[in-house]
């Protein structure tokens, strides 16, 4: 659902093979090493994402709303969130 919130195009635009280094981009900016339990969201401001960069997080991630909390998987928690997060641009 988060991805087809997208603007028309985009997901198509993403998985051309020119574009493979920026949909990388794209969803390690989703993942952080560790986990980070619902309970720890209040008491930690941001995350090192794998992507490289900073993102903030709390009872929201970014700028997108937890809807469902601590998933637990073999390698490591998911958090549902309501969008696709887009990692700042360089320019």
């Amino acid at each position: 659902e988060a991805f087809a919130a997208l603007p028309d195009g985009t997901v198509e635009n993403l998985l051309k093979p020119e574009n493979r280094d920026q949909l990388v981009a794209i969803l390690t900016y989703h993942v952080v090493s560790g986990s980070i339990m619902s309970s720890d969201l209040l008491s930690t401001a941001s995350a090192g994402t794998v992507n490289g960069r900073d993102l903030a997080i709390g009872l929201r991630v970014g700028n997108a709303n937890v809807i469902q909390a601590d998933i637990e998987a073999s390698n490591g928690v998911i958090h549902v969130i309501d969008s696709v997060l887009l990692p700042p641009s360089d320019h």
